[in-house]
């Protein structure tokens, strides 16, 4: 699902916003998830997942074209862990897709 997708279905499902009005919500969602990353905070939303920041220490690597060693610094990036209800959902909808795709067969 790309962004434009996720606001059709919310225009979809709420007649009463305007697709402007949906993707100006999805825009104003997905910047306050961005700014509160930046800043290092946590992001927490029930029964989907977790968001946070995970440090990735300095190390050395490889130039794969040339193999010589190269110093790759400190990053921090963006780690999404899935909440239970999610896991189990997700679980469960490819165990049942799967089982009607082998029916089929």
């Amino acid at each position: 699902m790309t962004r434009s997708d996720l606001v059709e279905e919310l225009a979809a499902r709420f007649a009463q916003l305007t697709h402007r009005d949906a993707e100006y919500a999805v825009k104003t969602i997905l910047d306050a998830m961005s700014d509160a990353m930046v800043r290092g905070h946590r992001i927490e939303i029930r029964g989907f997942g977790s968001f946070s920041v995970n440090r990735r220490p300095p190390r050395i690597g490889r130039n794969p074209r040339s193999g010589a060693s190269v110093q790759i610094p400190e990053k921090r990036v963006p780690h999404f862990k899935p909440g239970k209800a999610l896991r189990e959902a997700v679980d469960a909808r490819t165990a049942e897709l799967d089982s009607r795709k082998d029916g089929k067969n």
